[in-house]
């Protein structure tokens, strides 16, 4: 089935008259397009097998710039109440939160208030010590400075190593306080307000009935995490490190303002995008790291990011050659089965638009 789905859509792609220059192309142009129509098709043909195969309770949009691909929504936000999901519907999307902590440290650094090579020593007592005290602002974003959990012994010399630590980004977190005076969620309100996200909020603040709530198990058999999402403003997660809320509209436009060079500077973005460290990721395997974000090793080029708070499994990916989005949130886990099989859906669907953007790319169609 995959084969024939491939064979089609090369056919297809050999299909279209080739021009010397691509032109720039507005939405309806590219809305009206036989390309478009078929990559419609062919996403709701393998996504909806996706989420049929895992009964997928959850938000699942694709986007090629401001074109919308596909979009569904299954399941409930209230599994108690049976209520639907929808598109105004907000999840904690974990460590995807990670982003904008990081973008957040790269205004101040454009606005002067702090460099990247500055020591997190110089804003936080807790990293005055001999250990601790050559950490770098870099390094805590990239996740190489050794921390684990703050105030333990380094895993590693900082900068010889990668490993992903919450606690280096909570660090980031309290340094953005420092050098603005102001909260961490009132730093991250100002940043939505900019960039339009409307249904966007943190686990603090968050005051609205379209919640998803967090389950573990399943349909039939589940149990709610509580305080949510208030309690990802605790030690356990933080805000900085995971406690970010979102949709998938919201992150379709960050998207979008984001690696159109529209929120931090282009030179700024480049320093964002590059890869300064390499992950063994549980589930997508080995990826590179640039600044709360991570990127495909290889061929489609994509900057991506996943995220876990109990019970709430998500990933968004951006393809940076077709300006496409990818964005899948949930808000169950059945964690008895393991975190490889609560992202199977995500690693599938991953799997699948990593296969279309190889196709697309190589045959230049934009």
């Amino acid at each position: 089935m995959k084969f024939l789905i491939i064979l089609s859509f090369i056919c297809l792609l050999f299909s279209c008259q080739k021009t010397e220059t691509i032109q720039p192309v507005n939405r309806k142009a590219i809305a009206d397009s036989g390309v478009v129509v078929f990559q419609q098709k062919l996403y709701k043909t393998q996504i909806d097998s996706i989420f049929n195969q895992y009964n997928f309770n959850g938000s699942v949009g694709v986007f090629k710039d401001t074109v919308e691909l596909y979009l569904r929504n299954n399941g409930f936000a209230d599994f108690k109440n049976r209520q639907a999901i929808n598109n105004k519907t907000v999840f904690a999307i974990g460590s995807v939160s990670k982003q904008f902590t990081a973008v957040l440290i790269l205004l101040k650094m454009e606005e002067g208030k702090l460099t990247l090579d500055d020591q997190a020593s110089k804003y936080l007592k807790e990293f005055q010590s001999k250990e601790y005290g050559n950490i770098t602002i870099h390094q805590l974003l990239n996740h190489t400075s050794g921390l684990n959990t703050l105030g333990q012994k380094l895993m590693f010399a900082n900068g010889k190593d990668f490993h992903y630590s919450n606690d280096g980004y909570n660090a980031l977190g309290k340094i953005i306080e420092i050098v603005t005076g102001k909260s961490y969620d009132e730093n991250v309100i100002d940043l939505f307000k900019r960039a339009g996200l409307k249904n966007s909020s943190t686990g603090n603040l968050f005051d609205s009935e379209n919640f998803a709530g967090a389950y573990l198990g399943n349909e039939k058999n589940f149990e709610i995490m509580h305080n949510m999402p208030k309690r990802l403003g605790g030690k356990e997660i933080g805000i900085a490190a995971g406690g970010i809320l979102s949709t998938v509209d919201d992150l379709h436009r960050w998207n979008n303002l984001l690696y159109s060079g529209k929120i931090i500077q282009p030179e700024t973005l480049k320093k964002f995008l590059l890869k300064s460290a390499e992950r063994q990721h549980p589930i997508f395997g080995k990826m590179g790291y640039g600044y709360g974000i991570m990127m495909n090793m290889g061929k489609p080029a994509a900057y991506f990011h996943s995220g876990y708070i109990k019970g709430s499994p998500s990933l968004n990916i951006y393809y940076p050659e077709t300006k496409t989005s990818v964005i899948i949130l949930s808000n169950i886990a059945d964690e008895e089965k393991g975190k490889s099989t609560t992202f199977k859906p995500h690693r599938e669907i991953k799997n699948f638009t990593d296969m279309i953007e190889r196709i697309s790319t190589n045959q230049n169609i934009n």
